[in-house]
């Protein structure tokens, strides 16, 4: 078993996937040299399965995991995090916003005796909405959610075995790996860096898919919504006895008058908004429940390291000529 196992997700990252194996390898020669490296292909479409093969190709230490569509990011993890065979796994990004600099500090932490080595990056360099929004964002999980997450605190970490065990223990469909990571528990340290751009390419985390993100987080981890309608319901079934006996009591002492027309129709309206915001959050948790009911797997993988070093020299060759002419 090796030391360190490198678990890299990446989709569409060809214009920095090289620099940033080549700033990965200094960096891992520094601190040990029993590593591994696994890059998983979340169905990209921009040649990263080709210069995945050629790191694999050029250096045993290196696998990779291709899948047959984008699956998303979540599945990805998953797949990175089965591959790894390492005493402990690094779980980063391969656009450089982690930077591979922090490996060593990261193991340094987790041979004191932590199982978690967590790198949290600070809000430095971002939009004032976008930080806002952020910082509410993680006041409502920190309030209803019901494990700790914290801000700034997303997948880049360092995880003993015994944690990666326990995270491919979970069977679950609905992943949602920041409140995994917080759920298993274990000895847990965290540690600040200076927030980092994309050295290439572009994000592919934009207001919608951050919005579903963020959705998942208040869902995956409790039923609070759920009791939270409960609670909504109840109190807007009292205003409304409270509303109809103040009627009754206008039509006893003064008899049955035209107006109210505007008021009937605020609240049919307001009820009614109400209702489908209930039943919105009733379908997210049914919604999951079929999913999880279905089994199906979390990704379909096209091809690995394995599958390309068993193809003939002559076969291979041919395809490396082809992808440098490219």
């Amino acid at each position: 078993m090796v030391e360190i196992s490198i678990a890299v997700p990446c989709y569409n990252e060809v214009d920095v996937i090289g620099l940033f194996h080549s700033t990965l390898l200094e960096s891992l020669a520094r601190i040990t040299e029993s590593f591994e490296i696994t890059y998983v292909d979340d169905g990209s479409s921009d040649g990263t399965r080709e210069a995945l093969r050629k790191f694999a190709a050029a250096d045993n230490r290196v696998r990779y995991v291709s899948f047959s569509r984008n699956f998303g990011k979540e599945a990805a993890v998953l797949a990175a995090l089965r591959s790894c065979t390492g005493e402990a796994t690094v779980l980063m990004d391969g656009d450089l916003q982690h930077p591979p600099e922090l490996i060593g500090r990261m193991v340094e932490l987790y041979r004191r005796g932590y199982d978690q080595v967590v790198a949290r990056r600070d809000r430095q360099g971002e939009g004032l909405v976008r930080r806002l929004l952020s910082r509410l964002y993680y006041r409502l999980a920190t309030r209803y959610v019901d494990v700790e997450l914290m801000d700034g605190v997303g997948d880049f970490r360092l995880l003993s075995r015994k944690a990666v065990d326990a995270i491919l223990a979970l069977p679950e469909s609905n992943r949602f790996s920041k409140g995994i990571f917080s759920w298993i528990g274990f000895d847990t340290v965290c540690f600040d860096y200076p927030n980092s751009a994309r050295a290439a390419g572009r994000s592919k985390w934009g207001g919608k898919n951050l919005l579903n993100y963020g959705v998942d987080g208040l869902i995956s981890f409790n039923s609070k919504p759920l009791r939270l309608a409960v609670h909504v319901g109840i109190s807007l079934a009292a205003a409304a006895s409270a509303y109809a006996v103040w009627i009754i009591c206008g039509v006893l002492l003064h008899g049955v008058e035209t107006p109210g027309y505007a008021t009937l129709i605020t609240v049919v309206v307001g009820l009614g908004g109400i209702q489908l915001v209930t039943l919105g959050v009733v379908g997210e948790y049914v919604g999951r429940i079929y999913r999880e009911s279905k089994q199906r797997p979390h990704y379909v993988v096209r091809e690995t390291d394995a599958d390309f070093r068993a193809i003939p020299l002559r076969q291979k060759s041919g395809e490396a000529a082809a992808v440098g002419q490219k």
